[in-house]
C-alpha cells in the first residue's frame, strides 16, 4: 500500500507561518496532531521503501516545538517537519533527511552534515591522495541529474597542512559533504511522491558504499571496525 504526504499537511503549516503562537497553536492542536500521526505513518513508510536497498537502523522525527533558548528567532513552533533516517553503524555512513514545507520550500537532503574531526581529516586525506573515484561518482550521469553539485560549507582557503594549489582541494576545502534537492507543493502531494523520494535516495548509493569504505578504513585501505 502506498502512503502520501497528507494534503491539509501545508494547509496547516501556511496558517500556522501567519499565526505562530501559542494561543492558536492550542486551539488547533487536535487538527496538528491528527495531521502528525498521518506524516509519521509516510515517514515510516518511506523507511521501509529505503530498506529494500539500504539498512536503516533509526527513522527520527523532530518535534514542532523550537528551542528558543539561545534564538533571535523567539517564534514557538516550527513550520514544517523533518525527519532523518540513520543508516546503520559502524559500518554504513551518511544519512538522509526529508523536509515538508508550504510554499515550494520541501527538499530532501543527504549526505554529511557534520563530520567529525577525525572523520573529515581522512576525507581530506583521501581527496588529496586520489580524487578520481570521487568525480566519477559526481559526473555519473544519473547522479548528477539527480542531486547536481555538493552544497554546505567550505572554507575560503587550504585548511591547515594541505597544499592551497592541489589539484583537488576544491573538494579538500569542503567542511560539508551534502546534496539537496527541492520539491514543489504540488510534488509533495502527488500519488507516488515517497517513492520518488526513495528513488533519488537510492541514486545516491554508490557515493556512500565509496564514503562508507573510505571512513571505516586508514590511508593503506585496512579495516578500522
Amino acid at each position: 500500500m502506498s502512503l502520501s504526504i497528507p494534503k491539509e499537511t501545508l494547509a496547516f503549516f501556511k496558517k500556522l507561518e501567519k499565526n505562530n503562537d501559542r494561543d492558536w497553536f492550542n486551539e488547533h492542536k487536535q487538527d496538528f496532531k491528527a495531521i502528525e500521526v498521518k506524516v509519521k505513518a509516510a515517514y515510516n513508510h518511506l523507511g521501509e521503501l529505503m530498506n529494500t536497498h539500504d539498512q536503516i537502523e533509526k527513522i527520527k522525527i523532530f518535534r514542532i516545538y523550537r528551542d528558543v533558548r539561545f534564538s533571535k528567532n523567539k517564534l514557538p513552533y516550527k513550520t514544517h517537519f523533518g525527519g532523518s533516517f540513520a543508516r546503520k553503524k559502524p559500518e554504513l555512513r551518511g544519512g538522509y533527511y526529508l523536509h515538508i514545507q508550504a510554499n515550494n520550500e520541501s527538499f530532501i537532503a543527504t549526505g554529511f552534515w557534520d563530520p567529525n574531526k577525525e572523520d573529515l581529516l581522512r576525507i581530506r586525506k583521501e581527496f588529496e591522495m586520489d580524487d578520481s573515484e570521487i568525480r566519477d561518482i559526481l559526473a555519473n550521469k544519473k547522479f548528477k541529474s539527480t542531486w547536481g553539485n555538493f552544497v554546505g560549507d567550505e572554507l575560503k582557503t587550504a585548511p591547515k597542512g594541505f597544499d592551497k594549489e592541489h589539484p583537488a582541494i576544491d573538494l579538500i576545502r569542503k567542511k560539508q559533504f551534502i546534496f539537496t534537492k527541492k520539491y514543489t507543493d504540488k510534488e509533495v502531494l502527488a500519488e507516488g511522491f515517497l517513492e520518488e523520494v526513495n528513488s533519488a535516495f537510492k541514486t545516491v548509493r554508490p557515493y556512500f558504499d565509496y564514503m562508507s569504505s573510505v571512513l571505516t578504513t586508514n590511508l593503506n585501505g585496512e579495516s578500522l571496525i
